[in-house]
């Protein structure tokens, strides 16, 4: 016969319920005795069965995070990574959606409802419409956004956002303070509906340069394998080429940057590239970027969604973060200059 979770708590002199806790609710037990328990269950071999806690709990344990962008990329890995930090210590798993078409998203949001197999819904970089939030919300559950577009009107429980607005204004601002005035924005193509936080950094980046009588030209990146080749032939089939070139992200802006070198093209004094995110590499090949940090944005958004599920509330729930010009040594002033 195996052992039970009444042996276990016989043999840690605590009670059943602590047993379940040290498991399942972590934070409800001092770090001593739950070391004690989980040292005493991992001695005789015992583990909870986690459809039981659920059981008893009344909860899926179980969190789902829809994402739209691609899950091996800088900026999903450490929202990932953020979201587990928050999460997996107090017992809650991730169950990820990558939502890539309409036809997945429409598929989410009309199941979600009748499985009801998650005790929150965390949505990043990407609109829900009333309709869908309307949805979720049948579901009783908290909708937290991360990078969401206008969370409070949209209906959201709570969210994190970097101040995109901010962010692209830093760029422009950037730019045109190094006098450049033939400026190209590079963009990726994903639609709209699915990717908000990065159709607001371009539509305040294109408004911050028509303010001072700058603008920009729009090179749209397609998803293709040679989607940096093709930007390049872009920029330099023009009869002027831009003297800056500000990206969407730094994973345009990274290989970019090599293939304007490789093609004769002089980081910054003839052309001058600056990214968004700082990501990974960005400080060692010296790429100018704006930072944003997705792993403490994840972070909050995983203290928000643990509050809202345990608690109902929490104390701030929509948050604003700063973004941050960082210089390096991409930029330059105008050749013009």
């Amino acid at each position: 016969m195996g052992i039970s979770i009444q042996d276990v708590a016989r043999m840690a002199n605590v009670s059943v319920s602590t047993v379940s806790r040290s498991f399942t609710r972590p934070s409800m037990v001092s770090a001593a005795t739950r070391e004690k328990v989980l040292r005493i269950a991992e001695d005789v071999n015992f583990s909870i069965s986690r459809s039981a806690a659920a059981l008893k709990s009344g909860k899926a344990l179980r969190v789902a995070l829809l994402m739209s962008d691609q899950i091996r990329r800088w900026f999903s890995a450490s929202i990932i990574e953020g979201l587990n930090q928050s999460l997996h210590p107090q017992g809650y798993d991730l169950s990820i959606f990558q939502i890539s078409s309409i036809e997945e998203r429409r598929e989410f949001f009309s199941m979600l409802p009748v499985r009801r197999n998650a005790d929150a819904v965390i949505v990043v970089s990407f609109g829900v419409d009333s309709e869908e939030i309307e949805r979720l919300s049948d579901t009783g559950v908290p909708i937290v956004g991360i990078n969401c577009a206008s969370p409070r009107e949209a209906g959201f429980t709570a969210a994190v956002n970097i101040d995109d607005e901010q962010g692209a204004s830093l760029m422009a601002r950037h730019l045109i303070g190094l006098q450049h005035d033939s400026i190209a924005y590079v963009r990726t193509a994903r639609a709209v509906s699915l990717h908000f936080s990065v159709q607001q950094r371009y539509e305040a980046f294109v408004k911050k340069c028509e303010k001072t009588g700058a603008h920009p030209a729009t090179i749209v990146a397609s998803d293709s394998p040679d989607r940096i080749p093709r930007i390049l032939s872009q920029l330099l089939d023009q009869a002027k080429p831009p003297t800056a070139v500000a990206c969407q992200e730094d994973d345009i802006a990274i290989p970019l940057m090599f293939q304007l070198m490789r093609s004769g093209i002089k980081i910054p004094s003839e052309m001058s590239i600056i990214g968004y995110d700082d990501g990974i590499y960005a400080h060692d090949i010296g790429l100018t970027t704006i930072r944003q940090s997705p792993l403490q944005l994840a972070k909050l958004a995983g203290e928000k969604t643990l509050d809202l599920i345990e608690k109902g509330q929490t104390a701030t729930p929509f948050e604003t973060i700063p973004a941050q010009l960082i210089l390096r040594a991409s930029t330059g002033p105008s050749p013009s200059v």
